[in-house]
């Protein structure tokens, strides 16, 4: 384990997609790890839930979820150079990033006119 608890648990979520488990359960976890992981459930690729001081995380939809190291920090015109990069396609799934108001996906950002710290990416 490491210092990242966000990608650890990001990890943990494709290594159990990878050996075709649908449930994740993680003891490790903090706040902004939550707001990551709502984020995810609004857009439908998984869902989870705390039980018992233990994270419970169910996987939907998912093809690939990773955490971006370095946490490269981007303004609005960037954005659209770092999607290409993640992601497979254009309208193919999504990059989170934290701003001043906010975690949101990249395309949130676009129309809000904010750049911020990019943490993930999902599809």
């Amino acid at each position: 384990m490491s210092q990242d608890i966000i990608a650890d648990c990001l990890n943990q979520i494709m290594n159990a997609k990878r050996a075709k488990k649908i449930e994740v359960r993680i003891k490790r976890y903090s706040k902004f790890l939550l707001s990551i992981l709502e984020l995810i459930k609004k857009l439908g690729y998984l869902d989870y839930d705390v039980v018992d001081k233990e994270l419970r995380i169910n996987i939907k939809n998912l093809n690939e979820i990773k955490a971006i190291k370095p946490r490269f920090n981007v303004t609005t015109n960037e954005i659209d150079k770092y999607v290409r990069r993640f992601l497979p396609a254009r309208d193919f799934g999504f990059v989170i990033i934290s701003t001043n108001k906010g975690l949101m996906t990249h395309k949130e950002a676009i129309e809000k006119n904010i750049g911020g710290s990019l943490i993930a990416y999902v599809f």
